[in-house]
């Protein structure tokens, strides 16, 4: 049953406390050097190898794991789908409105009202997350990022960095969320 947990990329205490492994026996594999302590209640075997080579993304990945209904979104997500050049100096993750404060280290929470328009469940480094797919991503960057980030991310969609563009799609997320994007897709599209 072990085994199981030996193959992820990551496992939280309580995915190891179903396997009868208790918070003191984590901290004595630690210390031995079977486990690492990749964040707060979050560990992988020493030995673990990854299975693609996108290890780039585990730190966001386990960043998105560890805060509680987060979903990774803007300067991440840009990040994520090549439409930035902008570095991601901290993991921006998106949490419902309502959820109390969440911490993690090197993270931006976003509250965001709307949490379930554009989720797509990733694995990224092996690690299962949530993050809004490319299109919701825009409209967000034209909602709550500076235009110039935003105007530079659909140019990029619109010239097909991250797939083929899906414009019926931004121009449904954009009255949905209530963002005017469309004013500034045409003079693109010519």
């Amino acid at each position: 049953m072990i085994e199981d947990l030996k193959m992820k990329a990551s496992f939280t205490t309580d995915e190891a406390q179903e396997y009868g492994l208790s918070s003191r026996m984590l901290s004595y594999y630690v210390k031995k050097g079977v486990l690492e302590r990749m964040a707060r209640g979050v560990y992988r075997f020493s030995d673990y190898i990854p299975k693609d080579e996108n290890v780039l993304w585990e730190d966001l990945a386990v960043a998105a794991q560890r805060v509680s209904n987060g979903v990774i979104c803007l300067i991440s997500a840009l990040n994520y789908y090549g439409l930035t050049d902008e570095r991601m100096k901290e993991y921006w993750i998106a949490v419902p409105h309502s959820q109390p404060h969440s911490h993690f280290p090197l993270t931006r929470i976003v509250r965001m009202r709307n949490m379930k328009l554009g989720v797509q469940k990733k694995a990224i480094a092996d690690i299962e997350v949530r993050i809004f797919d490319p299109e919701r991503t825009i409209v967000d960057s034209f909602r709550l990022l500076d235009f110039e980030t935003a105007i530079k991310a659909l140019k990029l969609y619109l010239k097909g960095e991250c797939g083929k563009p899906d414009l019926k799609k931004l121009s449904r997320y954009s009255k949905e969320l209530r963002a005017n994007i469309e004013k500034h897709i045409v003079p693109l599209l010519v």
